[in-house]
């Protein structure tokens, strides 16, 4: 493994535990030659599933295209880099049990819009204005519709 700061590679393992419910490795290494740490995720990678994008084109399934998508609808929010893993874990582990080979993108979109409704409702209108290609603040009002009739969640006061 090469070195992310020197370019080594010249390190070792300091510690290895599973994550993403035992479908990864986490690996912390040491470079021996700058000293630095730094952290390594191993999965199995599964080449055969090809996504179906809009236009008909296919391409690798991809869960790091899934968490970088979840980081830009979660920017500035409070929402946590183990959340957005989980999220893209679920998906990814979903995505794989249900199909094969090929699965459509609009299916993995629904699956990301569905958890992350859950998570933070900013961050979920942000990501859904960008998978339906919203035109106008009508198709805001419009997907905001469901949320404002939902009951609000529960809010637990601190003197209990």
């Amino acid at each position: 493994m090469h070195c992310p700061h020197c370019g080594s590679d010249n390190d070792r393992v300091l510690d290895s535990r599973a994550c993403d419910d035992g479908r990864a490795i986490r690996r912390r290494r040491f470079c021996n030659q700058c000293r630095a740490r730094f952290t390594t995720y191993e999965r199995v990678e599964n080449f055969a599933l090809q996504v179906v994008k809009k236009d008909e084109v296919r391409e690798p399934f991809q869960r790091e295209k899934i968490e970088r998508g979840v980081e830009r609808a979660c920017w500035k929010r409070p929402v946590s880099t183990e959340t957005i893993r989980k999220l893209a874990s679920d998906v990814e582990a979903e995505v794989q049990s249900d199909f094969d080979t090929e699965v459509p993108s609009r299916h993995i979109g629904r699956l990301v819009m569905e958890r992350l409704v859950a998570v933070d409702q900013v961050a979920y209108v942000r990501f859904a204005s960008v998978y339906r290609e919203f035109k106008d603040v009508a198709d805001f009002v419009a997907e905001l519709q469901p949320i404002l009739k939902a009951p609000p969640p529960e809010i637990q006061s601190e003197c209990e």
